[in-house]
């Protein structure tokens, strides 16, 4: 396998997702539009924010940098990456963000 050297914003993008188990519809039916988002209502105890690198030659190849609680500690951890991708090799980055955790 070749070694690939470079700016890690060169191969990597990040993104937040939240991620939810709840029972209630994504969409409410109406009979005069086809559909309308819910109205915002209190997600359950399994909400979840996770901090995700997407390789930018291949988005199907997705490693999960962190797990979180809250948005804002999600969004907060994706300050400190985006810093970091901005500022480390593709190698450095890996090294201490990626631990070979892909999920792709």
């Amino acid at each position: 396998m070749a070694r690939t050297i470079g700016a890690a914003e060169d191969f990597y993008r990040l993104r937040v997702t939240r991620l939810d188990e709840t029972d209630e519809p994504d969409l409410e039916w109406r009979e005069d539009i086809l559909y309308r988002t819910p109205p915002a209502q209190e997600i359950g105890v399994s909400e979840d924010w996770v901090l995700e690198a997407v390789t930018l030659d291949d988005d199907e190849t997705v490693t999960r940098l962190g797990s979180y609680a809250s948005a804002d500690e999600a969004y907060e951890a994706l300050d400190a990456a985006e810093e970091a991708l901005r500022s480390l090799t593709k190698s450095r980055f890996e090294e201490r963000f990626c631990a070979g955790e892909s999920n792709g």
